[in-house]
């Protein structure tokens, strides 16, 4: 009996091992900010991306995905250098990128080159004007406007003031909220700000003096939070809440800006710490938790999915002999599936029509839970709250 036991061993190891060894391997590229100003956006997208091959590794053994990654820097230039390098190395796809501006510019070369770039990182609005043959994203700018206007409009408030970034993505959702909530009779009062401000003392002045608005929109990115909100923080305008756009909301912000960040809102798809109920959401969580030693953010969750669907879609695309005929962008635009994000599939211009975002905000213990809209809340929201 010992003796059979040891062969059936053996015999396990080595299909196993015979398995890993013929598992079709494809080098998928990941062009990431991991430093300069979006670095903590870029490093949370590549955990999850790092999630999805793992995951799909493991149940997929006739086919491997191996990871190659680069940063981009946060630099347009970068990125677009990044990818025509990894078209050099031979992967069949890239996926990353973060802000339109920079990851517009990783698509361009990627589109050149003939490879699928697959993001959550372009939601603007242009980006799907650029005749982009081989571009995909997971995301749009319209998700967002309807969490902010929906979190604003259930706070019932009677005027905001917007202080956007230039950006043509920040600018964008700025745009489309003061439609949203002026068409709603709330007054609303823009305050616009070139990329690298540092001191807003001059606008949150404006703010408390002029506007004397009841809440704040901030449509910006992580830096610019940090400003608008330590300003805000010594001048103290009378307002009764704080608002902002994407990677806001994320266990990192708490961590590195705890004085900063308590009630402050942020879009985001799920609380902190991580809550799901199918299976695939629980391997996830476990799966980021035995890899980086903690519960996912939104961040990651973004990152699992789009990098989740790319790979699913090169693996069919391979069983039907079509991945090296350029047969990918057609496969992915055959996606019509749920995930973690909620439903998923593709337009024309490689946009998910579906995507619909949350509302988390910052709490005590450096939690993030939901909190709007109300169906997927699981506590109720502190309002009015500030960091103050």
């Amino acid at each position: 009996m010992k003796l059979f036991r040891n062969s059936l061993c053996l015999t396990t190891s080595l299909l196993l091992t015979f398995s890993s060894v013929h598992a079709k391997e494809f080098l998928v590229g990941v062009e990431l900010p991991l430093s300069g100003s979006y670095a903590r956006a870029g490093k949370g997208n590549l955990e999850g991306i790092t999630i999805a091959a793992e995951m799909f590794n493991k149940h997929n053994p006739k086919h491997k995905i191996k990871l190659v990654t680069i940063d981009d820097e946060s630099s347009p230039a970068k990125a677009q250098a990044a990818v025509e390098k990894l078209a050099g190395q031979g992967v069949v796809a890239v996926t990353g990128g973060y802000s339109t501006t920079v990851t517009g510019a990783g698509a361009t070369a990627a589109n050149k080159a003939g490879l699928v770039y697959m993001t959550h990182g372009a939601p603007g609005k242009d980006i799907l004007e650029r005749g982009f043959k081989t571009f995909f994203r997971i995301n749009n700018t319209e998700g967002y406007t309807t969490a902010i206007s929906g979190l604003l409009g259930d706070m019932g408030v009677k005027s905001v003031s917007i202080v956007t970034s230039s950006l043509q993505a920040t600018a964008e959702v700025a745009n489309d909220v003061k439609k949203d909530m002026a068409a709603k009779g709330v007054k609303v009062t823009v305050h616009t700000f070139d990329p690298g401000t540092a001191d807003f003392k001059s606008i949150i002045n404006k703010i408390k003096l002029q506007d004397r608005s009841e809440a704040i929109f901030m449509s910006a990115l992580e830096n610019d939070y940090v400003g608008i909100i330590r300003a805000a923080k010594v001048l103290k305008p009378n307002i009764k809440a704080l608002v902002g756009l994407w990677s806001l909301a994320t266990p990192k912000m708490a961590t590195d800006f705890p004085d900063l960040m308590i009630n402050v809102f942020g879009t985001a798809m799920l609380p902190y710490p991580a809550e799901f109920k199918t299976q695939e959401g629980k391997e996830f969580v476990e799966t980021c938790k035995r890899l980086y030693n903690k519960p996912p953010d939104y961040l990651a969750q973004l990152g699992y999915v789009q990098a989740q669907v790319l790979f699913e879609a090169i693996r069919l695309a391979d069983e039907k002999g079509t991945l090296t005929k350029g047969g990918l962008p057609a496969e992915l635009r055959k996606t019509n599936r749920d995930t973690l994000i909620g439903h998923v599939s593709f337009d024309k211009n490689g946009d998910n029509p579906n995507f619909q975002q949350w509302i988390g905000q910052h709490q005590a213990g450096g939690k993030i839970p939901l909190v709007w809209p109300k169906d997927r809340s699981n506590v109720n929201m502190k309002y009015p709250a500030l960091p103050w």
